[in-house]
């Protein structure tokens, strides 16, 4: 039976990289049915694309959200910095599917602004370069920290994530990520928001603060490479989601079993798979 939402966020799923948890993802939205799903930035990561290496697991997962459209759910995909190239195409719309910047809503008489938040990484604007060869570093160490986790299982001992203990260690990085949801809370204020829904910085977060204009509640949906996290609204309810293995294998226990090829062919340009999606 499919959880029934009102609307699921999710962002920072980086399809197309080594780190991205396509076949978790495609569990997680196999178990739901939202009326409004969005994809809140860097859902394919076109600074990593390669034509000769899109898993099938990949696929699958746009193919998920083509069927999902077909059978009624609005999709808004909000483009972030590693999907930066979809901006020459904003306020796309096919059928139930929307490429946007950002979504302006009103839910019960409240106002959301939701964007990917990159706009706030100066690191990213002033240095577009670096921020490419970080993103490059990045998904190795995920990718080395997944091997690392397997031996810390087969062990007995419980996994790591080495981006997480980095991130908390770092006085800058834990800095930037409390700047970043400070800003993001001032800008919606200004703006009369009353909430306000981010990606980018990979950490789900729920959060009210008390501000010139009024109370404002910001909210981060994480990411699928890391935290595996979504966001969740349904009875008026906001919540963060967190991916459990064991729920997927009690539910279906053939989910994780089934074998995928390790490749497929897919379009030659970038321009085509948006086309197809």
């Amino acid at each position: 039976m499919k959880r029934e939402l009102d609307i699921a966020v999710i962002s920072d799923v980086h399809l197309g990289t080594y780190g991205c948890h396509a076949k978790e993802l495609l569990n997680y939205l196999g178990s739901i049915k939202p009326k409004t799903l969005i994809l809140n930035g860097d859902f394919i990561d076109i600074w990593q694309f390669k034509k000769n290496w899109f898993p099938a697991d990949h696929l699958k997962v746009i193919q998920k959200l083509l069927k999902m459209a077909a059978k009624g759910t609005q999709i808004y995909y909000l483009t972030g910095n590693h999907d930066d190239a979809l901006r020459h195409y904003t306020d796309f719309t096919n059928g139930n599917i929307h490429l946007r910047d950002k979504l302006e809503l009103e839910i019960k008489g409240e106002k959301y602004l939701i964007f990917h938040g990159d706009v706030f990484d100066f690191s990213v604007n002033l240095s577009p370069f670096l921020a490419k060869i970080g993103g490059k570093s990045y998904d190795w160490l995920i990718v080395l920290n997944r091997f690392i986790n397997r031996i810390r299982i087969s062990l007995g001992l419980t996994p790591l994530s080495f981006a997480k203990k980095i991130k908390e260690s770092v006085k800058k990085a834990v800095k930037f990520v409390d700047d970043f949801e400070q800003t993001a809370i001032e800008v919606a204020s200004k703006q009369g928001c009353q909430y306000v829904i981010c990606g980018h910085i990979h950490k789900a977060q729920f959060r009210k603060e008390q501000t010139s204009t009024g109370q404002v509640t910001y909210m981060n949906s994480g990411d699928w490479v890391e935290s595996l996290t979504a966001l969740e609204y349904v009875y008026n309810d906001w919540s963060i989601y967190e991916y459990n293995e064991v729920d997927y294998k009690i539910l279906n226990p053939r989910l994780k079993t089934e074998k995928v090829k390790e490749s497929i062919d897919v379009p030659k340009t970038f321009e085509e798979v948006i086309m197809n999606f």
